[in-house]
């Protein structure tokens, strides 16, 4: 068997019933009573129903994620899946790649990314702060204009190299607004506002950085089984206190995605399996690295599938 990477998505990539195709699988309603403990709700409702709406808000997406890609591993492990050479996650999913490696407990983990939420949602007041996806123009191009685009009170920096041609800007509202006309008349293809208010992976994002420094040394961290890849570093790292500084750094460094896939091929991985819902992580790498096969794992048939692509059958 070939050394593989396990890939773990971040915000985008929740939905409403995103473990209906897991419905009866004991190991995944047990990972849903296991977060539902550690976070005081009702784990499975949130995800299955939503009755209320707060699947997409930040607190209580984080912890869905990390939840849903969480039981899908523990299937994966069930069925006889193979562990990973290296595990890396895009944005919050650096903390599902960190449960796989054993750097930090399940439990504990879903109520730090809980936490990050509101970090998060707390650092910038709502309306102040935006994000927004430029596809078709150049990184170096974008990286410009957002110079261009700021001025002493607003400013907007990259957030998310996503991948060649698709890079996310974050910042002051005002800001990104002027970076969206900018990058048109530059000639990029589109330039998407989100739904999203938190500026992330930007400076503004500081007074969460500080919260997550001092709650993150209240968690236990262990030595990782395999490498974790670092968002803001695009490297590797094995040292514990490391890790709690990348987690740190994460906030308010950009998620340099296409070069950590780029430094995964350097390095000879040329399989991979998407650990989560949807499909985003596996349609990025096909853009960054083409040859780069990805799994996914949305349903227990594609968790077999995949299992099988890795094992060479």
């Amino acid at each position: 068997m070939a050394d593989f990477v396990l890939l773990f998505p971040g915000q985008g990539s929740q939905s409403k019933g995103m473990l209906d195709a897991f419905d009866g699988i004991d190991i995944v309603k047990q990972t849903l009573e296991e977060a539902s403990d550690a976070l005081g709700y009702d784990m499975a409702a949130l995800i299955c129903d939503d009755a209320e709406n707060k699947l997409g808000q930040t607190e209580f997406t984080q912890p869905a994620l990390l939840t849903a890609s969480t039981a899908m591993l523990r299937l994966w492990r069930e069925k006889g899946g193979a562990e990973p050479t290296q595990v890396a996650g895009h944005s919050l999913g650096e903390y599902s790649a960190l449960v796989a490696a054993g750097v930090i407990d399940f439990s504990d983990a879903v109520q730090l990314v809980a936490f990050r939420g509101r970090a998060m949602t707390q650092a910038v007041p709502a309306g102040v702060g935006s994000m927004a996806a430029i596809l078709g123009l150049a990184d170096e191009v974008i990286e410009e204009l957002c110079l261009n685009a700021s001025d002493e009170s607003d400013k907007v920096w990259a957030a998310n190299y996503n991948c060649p041609g698709q890079l996310v800007v974050a910042g002051h509202s005002a800001a990104v607004d002027r970076l969206m006309v900018l990058a048109k008349e530059a000639g990029a293809k589109r330039a998407l506002p989100l739904a999203v208010s938190a500026p992330s992976h930007t400076p503004l994002m500081q007074p969460a950085a500080d919260s997550m420094a001092k709650r993150l040394q209240e968690v236990s961290f262990n030595v990782p089984a395999c490498p974790v890849w670092g968002n803001a570093s695009a490297t590797t790292e094995v040292d514990v206190e490391k890790i709690r500084a990348a987690l740190v750094a994460q906030l308010i460094s950009p998620v340099r995605w296409t070069e950590t896939v780029q430094k995964l091929a350097e390095n000879g991985i040329t399989r991979g399996v998407e650990m989560g819902p949807g499909k985003v992580l596996a349609g990025l790498v096909k853009r960054i690295e083409r040859d780069m096969i990805v799994g996914v794992t949305v349903g227990p048939d594609q968790i077999e599938t995949s299992i099988n692509l890795i094992a060479g059958e």
